[in-house]
């Protein structure tokens, strides 16, 4: 705004999109073939939600609310698609109206929905259904496209700018949602755990690369019949390459895995099936053959910060940017730091990067039960390495504060897979980190050994030995 006013630049908006208007080429719409989500794992109906947002929309004194966000809709609707890669969405919007008799409108491509039975509370419509809008209508202006508030305004509706009013209740799993997440999880360590033994046992005689190393993991995954593909391009990244925070390997940059350096694999997948439902998102730094004194100074260091926010035990109404510091005081008392947030929320079977509280210096939305949150720690020394550990927890209650009968919450750890013990300084761990350690690797032990064979579950059986 600023460099306009000095500019003196108008901005005027266009009916058209330039960018279609040049693009000769232009690949058709995706038509991803939508598939309702079962009701048995998301914990709500159609009809719960809606009534849960008309109300939302009554209180902001709106008749209606136009919802434009795919993960919001595809929540709300108990509907998961397939129009891009890594995550379930429907591209669609919808209107949802205060008055909660009312279906849903769902504005939606219907070659989508070929032997899907949408219900009563959902009814399909095409943009015109917006035409039809008077008084006040809700629209998140910040993630909605421009053309709803031109087209809204131009019919002299009154918009009322508000948070899409899906994001917080879709933050908050229902207990359907967090045993079908545990479950995915568990599947999701065992790929994990079966990838690591493969990466100790072979990598260095298979002459494994970054690219070769990610394809790996996604072939071990898909073993499970529930894996519906990865939650985002895995980023591997060895030596230097650890060191870009979201580097992506490619041809061109593609290292091969040498003896001295670490290894940083984030990666994650989807799961879903009749059982299981979850959104996966887990980092491990892997020593590969010996590695320096300074490796494991900083591995130990990043540890530390993740077991503090593990720990963590909190009243209700903490926000993340009162509990990033945990993460990051280790490696503050050495006059260190990481450059991105420590922890981000995640949907359930749907996007890996979800609107919810965060944990960074800008998390300003209070923690509640039931937030899937990732605690992500890290260190990268440019040119030379990059360290993460990365677990998804969820936020659960943990009593109440004797002093001020405050309810406090704290976190659960659900992503299953060891961290590597060749890499700590146990010397610079307390008695009070080392036994969370050792009983995170009990857990990992008792939850993925019944998914691996022999020889892999003796190499776990070693990698999650005591620290003392």
């Amino acid at each position: 705004k600023k460099i306009q006013e000095e500019s003196g630049c108008v901005l005027k908006p266009v009916s058209e999109n330039l960018v279609d208007t040049i693009w000769e080429d232009q690949p058709e719409k995706p038509k991803g073939q939508v598939a309702a989500f079962p009701e048995a794992l998301a914990g709500r109906s159609v009809n719960d939600k809606k009534q849960e947002i008309a109300k939302t929309i009554a209180d902001h004194g709106a008749q209606a609310a136009v919802i434009t966000m795919p993960d919001s809709l595809s929540w709300l609707l108990n509907m998961r698609g397939a129009d891009i890669q890594y995550i379930p969405y429907v591209l669609s919007y919808a209107v949802v109206y205060a008055d909660a008799s009312e279906p849903v409108h769902w504005i939606v491509d219907p070659d989508k929905l070929q032997g899907v039975d949408i219900g009563d509370d959902i009814k399909i419509a095409d943009l015109n259904i917006i035409e039809t809008l008077t008084g006040a209508v809700l629209l998140d202006e910040s993630r909605s496209p421009i053309w709803f508030k031109t087209k809204l305004e131009s019919q002299g509706v009154e918009i009322v700018n508000e948070k899409d009013p899906c994001i917080a209740p879709k933050a908050l799993k229902t207990d359907a949602e967090i045993a079908a997440i545990r479950k995915a999880h568990i599947a999701d360590g065992i790929a994990l755990t079966k990838f690591l033994y493969w990466l100790d046992r072979n990598a260095l005689d298979e002459k494994a690369s970054e690219l070769s190393a990610g394809e790996k993991l996604e072939e071990l995954r898909t073993h499970h019949p529930a894996f519906k593909g990865p939650s985002f391009p895995t980023i591997a990244g060895f030596g230097p390459n650890g060191a870009i925070v979201h580097y992506r390997s490619s041809e061109k940059t593609n290292a091969a895995l040498e003896e001295g350096s670490l290894l940083l694999v984030d990666s994650g997948g989807q799961y879903c099936d009749e059982e299981m439902a979850g959104t996966t998102d887990i980092t491990r730094t892997i020593a590969v053959g010996q590695t320096s004194e300074d490796m494991k100074t900083h591995f130990t260091l990043v540890l530390k910060g993740h077991i503090a926010l593990a720990q963590a035990r909190f009243p209700v109404g903490t926000t993340g940017a009162q509990i990033d510091t945990l993460a990051r005081q280790a490696l503050w008392n050495e006059g260190l730091d990481f450059a991105h947030g420590t922890g981000h929320g995640v949907g359930c079977y749907l996007c890996v990067h979800e609107d919810a509280a965060s944990i960074s210096s800008r998390g300003q939305d209070p923690f509640e039960a039931g937030m899937l949150l990732s605690n992500e720690p890290g260190y990268y020394e440019e040119g030379a390495y990059g360290i993460r550990t990365e677990n998804l927890v969820l936020v659960v209650e943990k009593g109440q504060c004797e002093s001020t009968n405050t309810k406090m919450l704290g976190f659960e750890t659900v992503s299953f897979a060891p961290i590597d013990l060749s890499l700590i300084e146990p010397n610079m761990l307390s008695e009070d980190e080392k036994n969370w350690l050792n009983a995170y690797h009990a857990l990992v032990f008792d939850n993925v050994s019944e998914g691996l064979d022999e020889n892999e579950k003796e190499w776990l059986e070693l990698k999650t030995k005591p620290v003392s």
